[in-house]
């Protein structure tokens, strides 16, 4: 719960500061006409936008778990990250309108100098809150605020590309580079606007997460203990900041309740040490077999049936497997 309500409070944050830049850049559009500055204004309309709409997600990721939503409300930050993605399309696709329509009307620019200095105002500050956002979200486990982060970030090399443009146009006076810069811009927009929809709806679809599923097999590999003697039928999945582990956990068939509850203990202990305290722990324990000796690590075992031929590393192949470990 402290996970989600701090959550909440850097996505409110985040959407203050999205009104106060958006804010910014449209008085630099007054000052100068640009029409990569206007583009620039048009994609924080959309954080602005997207802002509320985590804000929410975040609000309902916050509420507990009911009977009609027994996983709780975590996917709700998912369906926000899939409206932020589809926000950032739907600006890459104005900023292209506007270009088209800068080029009929022929709009000079004016006072470019303000204007680089209010925009340049607003990148700073864009990435230095992204990159907390993204930070926060990484740590928390949170799509929706990762999605903020990374458009903030996005945000901030669409300006940095206006001022470059800018610059070049004081120097040059090559006025026909504003409307480049903003085509050019707009791809970069529609581009990224893509991956944070597609990554949204895969993880709305229970999408396996490759990256997550890699680095918690890392983990099983360096910290495993000799009574967990195979593992397999590994799913991890995360509904919001809460990451779901469901799994099958071999351990000595002579163990008791008590001590083969341990084993389960111990597990979640390096699994929130490493992940965070935010899980929900699921593991079906079964007692080991006849063919378990060959891989079975433990030393002094006095029910060894078969002499130890070989450790078998965990794998992604063999622990989302729903067969125990064989040797071929």
């Amino acid at each position: 719960m402290q996970i989600a309500k701090q959550n909440y409070r850097v996505q409110l944050s985040i959407t203050l500061l999205s009104v106060v830049l958006f804010a910014a850049k449209i008085i630099a559009y007054q000052f100068t006409q640009s029409l990569s500055i206007l583009t620039d204004a048009l994609e924080s309309i959309v954080n602005v936008i997207a802002g509320f709409i985590g804000l929410y997600s975040l609000y309902v990721a916050a509420k507990p778990r009911d009977m009609d939503h027994p996983y709780g409300h975590g996917k709700a930050e998912f369906v926000s990250a899939a409206a932020e993605g589809a926000l950032i399309i739907a600006a890459g696709i104005m900023i292209v309108y506007e270009t088209v329509l800068n080029i009929i009307r022929h709009s000079p620019l004016q006072e470019l100098s303000i204007g680089l200095w209010l925009v340049g105002g607003t990148a700073v500050i864009n990435f230095i809150a992204g990159g907390i956002c993204i930070k926060i979200g990484k740590q928390n486990n949170s799509p929706a605020l990762l999605a903020s982060g990374k458009h903030l970030q996005i945000d901030t090399y669409s300006t940095l590309a206006v001022i470059a443009g800018l610059f070049l146009i004081l120097f040059t006076g090559f006025a026909w580079l504003d409307k480049l810069i903003a085509f050019f811009l707009s791809v970069l927009v529609i581009y990224n606007g893509y991956k944070i929809l597609r990554r949204s709806l895969a993880g709305i679809m229970d999408e396996a997460d490759i990256e997550l599923l890699n680095r918690f097999i890392r983990v099983l590999n360096e910290h495993r203990q000799e009574n967990w003697i195979d593992l397999h039928n590994l799913r991890v999945i995360k509904y919001g900041s809460l990451l779901h582990v469901d799994c099958h956990l071999t351990v000595p068939w002579y163990l008791n309740v008590h001590e083969a509850h341990r084993e389960i203990d111990a597990l979640s202990a390096l699994i929130k040490q490493q992940f965070g305290d935010a899980l929900e722990l699921m593991v079906h324990t079964d007692g080991c077999l006849p063919f378990s000796c060959s891989i079975c690590t433990k030393q002094n075992c006095s029910v060894r049936q078969h002499p130890f031929e070989q450790k078998v590393e965990w794998t992604m192949k063999n622990l989302i497997s729903d067969q125990k470990h064989r040797l071929a």
